[in-house]
């Protein structure tokens, strides 16, 4: 390989492997000389790049972590198997999966080659993922047209359902993706509206970036003029949803260790506190629904109390009583007995008071 710079790229993509070359196999594997690979390693290390190398028979070269990422090399099998990872997570609004990651898979899907772009697809749309029912999945070209837009900030054009099943158009100006743990919301300014607003990513359809180029307004911020740091979409976010959605002040007892707890809730529900030997008090707020805020608990898969707020406390005690009347029903009666096949009770059973009125979950949070 006489092109020096192919040679140092395919060199440098050698020693990402987290292993230790011997000089005389990464002489083989370049078709040089040991002596040409020693040039070379020291060219690497003028780039900056933290080359260390160790002596004797079994030493070598390896690539050690220094105080700048270099750019990743990547063949055709690492970079399907990367963008296949990140578009499966990005789908999900998973904790720890957050716009960071959704940039990542915009920036790799940009310089994918056609023909690697198009296995990405043809994999994706060949698996289904079991996910858990308590989000949305989204598709992940979705959420990288989205962070692509907002990024590069150019204006967007998509169709948008909202939560009574209305369809518009929308054009808009992309501030931040924001990841709230079940769902991702894009805040953006909304044109026709002159106003910001806050969408939800899975009621995003057909989104394109338009082309036009806008400069960042400042996010509203309460009781402060405009700024238009990161941080603060989030805040915007939490703020509508505060708005939109009743806040429930939890005060939870559970009868075990906060880190059995802590494992089995949810982050943004926060971490319980220590109560006594094996067990633990959570206190917080949220905007989830009562409906959801209940199985999550009984999820924890341990002995729990409610003591607040009396909304929740009501609807376990429903909740509760129509799990037991479930489990308690005889099985439904056989062919052979005539008209009482499918009554669901015994003979001479007194027919079943009537469910208390299921509560309402809140609709889900989104002013667009």
């Amino acid at each position: 390989m006489s092109d020096t710079p192919a040679r140092l790229l395919k060199l440098l993509s050698l020693l990402q492997t987290p292993r230790e070359w011997p000089g005389g196999e990464l002489a083989e594997r370049l078709d040089v000389s040991p002596r040409t690979i020693r040039r070379d390693i020291d060219r690497l290390r003028d780039l900056g790049y933290p080359v260390e190398a160790s002596r004797g028979s079994v030493g070598g070269y390896r690539l050690v972590a220094g105080a700048a990422m270099p750019p990743l090399l990547l063949d055709d099998e690492e970079a399907v198997a990367i963008a296949v990872g990140l578009r499966a997570g990005a789908g999900h609004a998973i904790e720890g999966v957050d716009e960071a990651s959704v940039r990542a898979l915009a920036k790799l899907e940009q310089v994918l080659p056609s023909r690697l772009r198009h296995r990405v697809s043809a994999l994706q749309n060949a698996t289904v993922p079991l996910t858990r029912g308590d989000g949305s999945t989204i598709d992940p070209r979705t959420l990288t047209t989205l962070a692509s837009a907002a990024t590069g900030r150019e204006r967007l054009r998509f169709a948008y359902r909202s939560g009574d099943g209305t369809r518009t158009k929308r054009q808009v100006e992309p501030y931040r993706l924001v990841s709230t743990g079940q769902r991702w919301y894009l805040v953006a300014y909304d044109l026709d509206r002159e106003d910001w607003r806050t969408f939800r990513v899975d009621r995003v359809g057909e989104p394109h970036a338009t082309g036009a180029r806008f400069a960042p307004r400042p996010l509203p911020v309460e009781g402060a003029g405009g700024d238009a740091g990161g941080g603060d979409a989030a805040k915007y976010l939490a703020r509508s949803m505060r708005r939109m959605k009743p806040e429930l002040c939890l005060d939870v007892w559970f009868g075990a260790p906060a880190e059995f707890v802590a494992a089995r809730l949810p982050a943004h529900l926060g971490t319980p506190e220590p109560d006594g030997e094996g067990a633990c008090r959570l206190r917080t707020s949220c905007t989830d629904s009562l409906e959801w805020v209940a199985l999550r608990l009984a999820l924890v898969d341990c002995e729990f109390s409610a003591h607040g707020p009396p909304q929740l406390v009501a609807y376990l005690e429903s909740l509760g009583a129509r799990l037991t009347r479930a489990a308690l029903a005889p099985a439904p009666a056989s062919a052979s007995e005539g008209g009482r096949r499918g009554t669901g009770r015994a003979p001479g059973q007194d027919r079943p008071r009537a469910t208390p009125e299921r509560v309402r979950p809140v609709a889900d949070p989104e002013q667009g």
